[in-house]
């Protein structure tokens, strides 16, 4: 009998927590647009006004983390070819350095996108870009922890984007203010036989946005990452909308909802 009730008291325990996990994961309604944004890095204009804001990134383990110190927010909106994001980054000393595509992108400051549109879990894109506009984008048939491999070589074609910068970029000289990113998705790239590729009325696909940060100090006139005593980086940052609870972005069942609306 004992048991019996330790065994119920547990279900119990993780009933209540999953259902608390399952609470805390976001979702974002997201409107069609009659008016598609021009993609030049500059996020104030009037086709932006009506998309609100998403929360501000958490850490990746969550709450239990301090708040990161620099806000991250993004919005979006759609319409029969591209899925439409905007992103504002807060960042007092702006740094990038990578240049070619698909470079890896996240050993600079960078923002990501990882984009599921059949809510499964499977078969899912990764987008990164950096402030200087370099793009690098992967196509994932599974997650790592599932044995899922990456291929590099596919690109989202067709895709725009573009940055801003409100500030000078790797000058150490002055106090920046910000970087905004603008992308546009076509659905056409994202097409795979016997996968959903374009959103309608009521479609609901799962995404997640990172900011990869990383501990800098001074060196010239410009910066570099920090490093330990024995000459290894310090390790980064990781600051996301809808937090995994690990050091990992590749957990898409804690990715937020994107529920797509007329």
């Amino acid at each position: 009998m004992r048991f019996f009730h330790l065994m119920v008291f547990a279900n119990f325990i993780f009933s209540f927590g999953f259902a608390q996990t399952q609470m805390e994961v976001p979702s974002y309604t997201i409107f069609k647009t009659a008016t598609a944004p021009t993609i030049d890095g500059t996020i104030e204009k009037k086709e932006w006004a009506t998309a609100k804001w998403t929360s501000n990134f958490l850490d990746i383990l969550g709450r239990k983390n301090p708040k990161p110190p620099l806000d991250t927010r993004c919005k979006m909106l759609w319409d029969d070819q591209y899925l439409y994001i905007a992103a504002e980054l807060v960042e007092p000393d702006i740094w990038a350095t990578l240049v070619n595509r698909d470079a890896i992108v996240y050993n600079d400051h960078d923002f990501e996108v990882f984009l599921d549109p059949n809510n499964d879990g499977e078969q899912y894109v990764e987008i990164e870009i950096n402030a200087l506009g370099t793009v690098m984008d992967l196509f994932m048939n599974k997650p790592y922890k599932k044995g899922g491999r990456f291929d590099l070589g596919w690109n989202a074609e067709g895709m725009k984007t573009a940055v801003k910068i409100y500030g000078t970029i790797n000058n150490n000289a002055d106090r920046d203010k910000k970087w905004t990113v603008e992308m546009a998705i076509p659905y056409e790239a994202l097409k795979r036989e016997g996968r959903i590729s374009h959103p309608t009325n009521g479609s609901t696909w799962r995404i997640n946005f990172s900011r990869v940060q990383w501990p800098m100090e001074k060196e010239g006139t410009t910066y570099k990452i920090k490093r330990e005593e024995e000459g290894r980086r310090l390790r980064e940052s990781n600051w996301v909308w809808s937090p995994t609870g690990v050091i990992d972005m590749h957990v898409p069942q804690r990715w937020g909802f994107l529920h797509f609306k007329n």
